[in-house]
C-alpha cells in the first residue's frame, strides 16, 4: 500500500504545496520562510521517518500566524489522506522524548475525533523568527484536519529551543508508532468496527 498524499491550499494569506509519505525513509525539503519552523519540520520528517516535502509562500510581512497555522491545516490533511481507512494500524502512540533539560511527553489517537491537550508555557516570546504562541496553533490545526487525538505535556524545560524541538520529535516518534502496522490487528482497531 502506498500511504502518500499531495494536497495544496491557496489563499490569500498562504500559498502552500505538500507531500507527506507515511512509510518514508526521513528524507525532507522544506522552505516557509521561517527559519526555526523549517527546522522543526525536518527534525519531525527525520524522526518520524516520513519523508516530507514542503513550500509555503506566507503573508511573512504581516507575521507568521498564517504561514504557521495554514501548514498545520495542510499537513493535518496530508496525513488523514495518507493513512487513509487505518485497518491494520496500531492507531494508537506514545513516546516521552529527552532533549538536553526539555521532557515532552506526546500520545496520539487516530480514532478520528480531534482534540488538543497542550500543557506548556515558554519564557520567550520567539525561538528565531517562530513566535512560541504559534506552536500550539500549529498543534491545534493538525488535530482538527486529522481528526486526531493529540497531548502535548511539558514534563520539564528551561530552554524553548529545546521544549519546542522535543515536541516536534516526540509527536514525530508517536505518529509513527500509532501508523505502524500490527499483523494481529486484521481491520481497523476499535470495538465499534468503525474509526
Amino acid at each position: 500500500m502506498n500511504r502518500t498524499s499531495n494536497v495544496a491550499r491557496k489563499t490569500k494569506e498562504t500559498d502552500i504545496n505538500l507531500s507527506f509519505s507515511v512509510d518514508g525513509t526521513g528524507k525532507s525539503d522544506i522552505s516557509t520562510g521561517i527559519g526555526f519552523f523549517d527546522h522543526m519540520l525536518e527534525g519531525f520528517s527525520k524522526h518520524g521517518f516520513f519523508d516530507l516535502s514542503v513550500t509555503v509562500n506566507g503573508d511573512l510581512e504581516v507575521d507568521g500566524h498564517h504561514t504557521v497555522e495554514d501548514t498545520g491545516i495542510v499537513l493535518g490533511q496530508a496525513i488523514k489522506e495518507a493513512i487513509g481507512d487505518k485497518k491494520g494500524i496500531k492507531r494508537f502512540g506514545q513516546f516521552m522524548l529527552p532533549m538536553d533539560d526539555a521532557l515532552v511527553l506526546c500520545a496520539v489517537d487516530l480514532g478520528g475525533r480531534p482534540y488538543l491537550n497542550f500543557d506548556a508555557s515558554f519564557s520567550s516570546e520567539r525561538v528565531g523568527y517562530l513566535e512560541t504562541q504559534l506552536v500550539q496553533e500549529f498543534f491545534y490545526a493538525i488535530t482538527y484536519t486529522a481528526g486526531m487525538n493529540l497531548h502535548i505535556k511539558v514534563l520539564d524545560g528551561r530552554n524553548d529551543h529545546h521544549i519546542i524541538e522535543a515536541m516536534f520529535k516526540a509527536f514525530a516518534k508517536a505518529l509513527d508508532m500509532a501508523t505502524t502496522y500490527d499483523s494481529r490487528i486484521t481491520d481497523v482497531l476499535s470495538t465499534k468496527g468503525t474509526l
